[in-house]
């Protein structure tokens, strides 16, 4: 199985990819403010690279729970000065972490190359035409709600079957604007309208979304639920949870994992690509 960016290609049956998470923000959930600024965002970005990642995700907009979203154009300033940076410097593709065709747009039009949209095409309709018209891979995740309200008393009355019913009406809405079928990936949205419980047999049945014959990315990194587990960890000591939920994603079949802490991460992925396919990878 191999995924096609704008300028580079990977094979996805031969490693887990790790997409390092660049947050150009004052107020994410574990590090917000800290890469804020343009220089020291790109400076990170690198540091992920050395350390292992082979996809880089730009936000702009915190999407934490009880987060209210920012202008168009805010997000704009914020990412693509940064992603101009990078575009010409690193040889891993660029994600743009957003829900707003417009500024999709201009982060392509800066040197992004894949489209990651926590709504699953849902909160902008505009933005599978964009994401068809550029020609780049998309990620499509589920979420109950928006990040305002998600965390509100969220209930399912078949957790996994809703949340494939949710990805296949994505996928189907790509599709139909001419988005390619290999270009598409799915996200089943650890954290994004989910209870506790919901989160852990989410990564415990995620084999179950192979089904939609997708790659499937998991996002556990840093979330309450793993603090929860740890007796109310603080996200800064969520790593080794964070590594647990890792590997156990990746046995259950996880392509990609979007992580904070890359340099731990990719011995996380080292180790459990090994075990999975018998050999060192």
């Amino acid at each position: 199985m191999r995924l096609s960016f704008r300028d580079f290609s990977v094979d996805l049956s031969r490693k887990t990819l790790i997409m390092g998470i660049l947050n150009v923000t004052p107020d994410s959930f574990s590090d917000g403010g800290i890469y804020y600024d343009a220089d020291t965002a790109v400076e990170h970005a690198l540091e992920m690279i050395d350390e292992g990642a082979d996809i880089i995700d730009v936000g702009g907009e915190s999407t934490r729970p009880g987060s209210a979203p920012v202008t168009v154009r805010e997000e704009i300033s914020r990412v693509v000065p940064v992603i101009e940076k990078l575009a010409g410097r690193i040889g891993v593709p660029i994600s743009i972490d957003t829900y707003k065709a417009e500024v999709a747009g201009a982060a392509i039009d800066a040197g992004a190359g894949i489209v990651n949209d926590i709504s699953g095409l849902r909160f902008d309709d505009r933005m599978s035409k964009v994401v068809s018209e550029n020609n780049v891979p998309v990620i499509i995740m589920h979420i109950k709600g928006t990040p305002k309200d998600m965390q509100t008393n969220p209930a399912y009355e078949n957790l996994i079957g809703e949340i494939m019913q949710y990805l296949e009406e994505s996928i189907s809405i790509a599709e139909n604007d001419g988005i390619p079928s290999d270009k598409i990936i799915i996200d089943p949205g650890i954290g994004f309208g989910k209870t506790f419980e919901d989160n852990l047999e989410i990564i415990k049945r995620l084999a179950e979304f192979k089904k939609l014959c997708r790659p499937i990315l998991v996002g556990p990194s840093r979330k309450s639920f793993i603090g929860r587990i740890l007796g109310d960890a603080l996200p800064l000591e969520r790593t080794e949870g964070t590594a647990a939920a890792v590997a156990v994603s990746i046995m259950n079949g996880a392509d990609i994992i979007r992580v904070h802490d890359v340099k731990e991460m990719a011995e996380v992925v080292k180790v459990a690509d090994a075990i999975k396919s018998g050999a060192i990878v």
